[in-house]
């Protein structure tokens, strides 16, 4: 039990017996004592003293005597203000530290209730490879599902993917007109690179046959609709909602080209799903669901025969739900995936790794779907996240500027070696060893870089700055990961299980009491769907490992007893820092 539980445990027991409260331990503030007091852990006092009656000092006084006396673990103690500084004993640290290595299960949380949660992530369109945006919503994504599972839910991680509509046809109709029957093949590319040149492709075209529309006199929103290529791609959207043979063939034929790109993509972002969604599939369900939300009147229709959903007093506007043609949006397809996906896991809530600029149409999701009845609404979340861009600016994605998920992970990798190459790290190991070494690195200098940031946030991402082994980056957390790898195998002996020795230094006691909030760390994490605590937690523990590294002997430790302590510290370090980086996606290399 973490060490703050045993004692607001206690204290609460305590103000119970002595002054007849019936407070609970959750109710007793527990914080780390500031630097530049005495004291390991401290009782904020202020809320106790109107069970006490007495003054601050004189109940600090009086709850301190009480735990030196009932528990072993307090050595001393001083009371300032209305804070209760608690010194914990020397034994105490080594027994924590024990007890955290004998535990096997350490890190992997238990609930009570075990809830079903859906995470979804990435969702991309098939027009187009992945991009930045779309590496920190798989990297975001797949990370909260690792936290959620480690505290203890079962995690389906999914994604629906948009095969469908008036871009989709841009892509295949460019490929017909311009491609002259390429293939990934025959043009050396990807498949989902080949379809997004041709989605490049088809926005050039665009814009010429708009401008010489405007020339003649048309406005732009006309030119938008008037544009001969533009016409020929709805007509041939249309004939995919038709079924037409042919058109079919080629939508399947291109989908194909691109999945097989993905695939590439997320094995190398180190990323995976339990089930696929895909819009062609869903983009009809929600629409038996807003005929019967008809009849309850939670919709209204329109005289154009489209159907709404009056949200004025939620403080929102009205959503349309069905076009008065009767075809559905992308809020009918929502709905209809949402209740589908419930029937499908019986899911206890639904965390949809999207975008800022989508906050509103969850709003409106939501609330629609309570207003229908579904009591799993209250499960649902929208992982809002902000954008990244580089120094040079916004990506766009038609006009071919978009940074590439591949060529960025690439370039990342590059970056590495350069690093790793100018720090003569990697001499001596063979050709294969420094591309596997490089391609850790790299990732986990872009995975940590993405995630140590708070989700709401937007990124100005620096590659340059992310590889730097000294600073708050990925390669840093690494190098310390594996120094005690190496440590330990230096010595070679497990023999340093168990230990405990009076001798603890500060910084030993503040890495132990580290070690020991990990997995109130990952409870965090999971409650706030933030992948930057567990990130910020790994920096500041391999920080301090570094600082002790520094500062202590620990292979050429005269005394065995210290040294075997400091072995067990060093191996405890390397267990949860590899825990740790495996829920932020991150793989930790043999050495480096």
């Amino acid at each position: 039990m973490a060490l703050e539980k045993v004692l607001a445990e206690k204290v609460a027991d305590l103000v119970n017996l002595k002054y007849g409260a019936n407070l609970s331990s959750k109710e007793i503030q527990i914080q780390k004592t500031l630097a530049s007091f005495e004291g390991d852990l401290t009782v904020v006092i202020f809320p106790l003293l109107k069970f006490s009656k007495m003054n601050p000092i004189q109940t600090g006084q009086d709850i301190g005597d009480e735990l030196v006396k009932s528990l072993e673990d307090v050595e001393s103690f001083n009371v300032v203000k209305g804070f209760l500084n608690v010194v914990l004993s020397n034994d105490n640290w080594g027994s924590t530290l024990n007890a955290i290595a004998s535990n096997v299960s350490f890190g992997l949380l238990k609930k009570s209730r075990v809830q079903n949660v859906m995470v979804e992530y990435s969702s991309p369109n098939t027009n187009k490879p992945l991009h930045l945006g779309h590496i920190r919503n798989n990297f975001l994504g797949y990370s909260v599902a690792e936290i959620l599972k480690a505290s203890g839910h079962n995690i389906i991680k999914t994604q629906i993917i948009n095969d469908r509509g008036i871009h989709i046809c841009k892509s295949m109709l460019s490929w017909q007109k311009f491609a002259n029957g390429g293939t990934p093949e025959s043009e050396g590319l990807k498949g989902d690179h080949l379809v997004g040149k041709y989605y490049v492709e088809f926005d050039k075209h665009y814009k010429v046959e708009m401008a010489e529309l405007m020339d003649k006199g048309m406005s732009k929103e006309e030119a938008m609709q008037e544009a001969p290529i533009f016409k020929e791609a709805k007509a041939m959207l249309k004939k995919w909602e038709q079924g037409d043979k042919e058109v079919v063939q080629l939508w399947e034929m291109m989908n194909g080209w691109v999945y097989q790109g993905f695939e590439s993509t997320y094995k190398a972002m180190g990323v995976d799903f339990d089930k696929l969604y895909y819009e062609s599939n869903t983009y009809l369900l929600g629409k038996k669901v807003v005929e019967e939300g008809l009849d309850k009147g939670v919709f209204y229709k329109r005289e154009d025969g489209s159907v709404w959903c009056d949200l004025s007093e939620e403080g929102l506007d009205e959503k349309l739900v069905l076009r008065q043609d009767g075809t559905a949006v992308y809020m009918t397809q929502d709905i209809g995936t949402a209740i589908e996906r419930y029937k499908d896991f019986n899911i206890n809530g639904i965390i949809y790794t999207v975008g800022n600029e989508q906050e509103y149409h969850f709003k409106v999701l939501f609330l629609i779907l309570k207003k229908l009845g579904y009591s799993f609404y209250e499960g649902l979340y929208h992982l809002s996240y902000g954008m990244v861009e580089l120094p040079s600016g916004k990506m766009k994605t038609r006009e071919g500027t978009v940074v590439d998920a591949d060529d960025l992970m690439k370039e990342m990798i590059y970056t590495a070696s350069e690093a790793t190459k100018e720090k003569g790290k990697l001499d001596g190991y063979s050709k294969q060893e420094i591309e596997k070494i490089n391609e850790t690195v790299g990732m986990a200098a872009l995975k940590y870089y993405l995630l140590k940031v708070d989700p709401k946030k937007g990124i100005l991402f620096n590659p340059e700055e992310s590889i730097d082994f000294n600073g708050n980056t990925g390669p840093f957390i690494l190098f310390n990961c594996v120094r005690t790898k190496s440590l330990l195998k230096k010595h070679g002996d497990n023999d340093y299980d168990g230990i405990v020795t009076s001798n603890v230094s500060e910084k030993e006691k503040s890495i132990i009491g580290k070690l020991n909030d990990y997995e109130n760390i990952i409870e965090n994490a999971a409650l706030n769907y933030s992948p930057a605590i567990i990130a910020n937690y790994c920096y500041d523990l391999a920080k301090d490992y570094s600082q002790f590294y520094a500062s202590h002997n620990i292979l050429n430790e005269e005394d065995e007893q210290i040294k075997l302590f400091r072995l067990n510290l060093t191996s405890q370090v390397g267990r949860v820092l590899e825990k740790a980086l495996i829920l932020l996606g991150i793989e930790v290399p043999e050495r480096m």
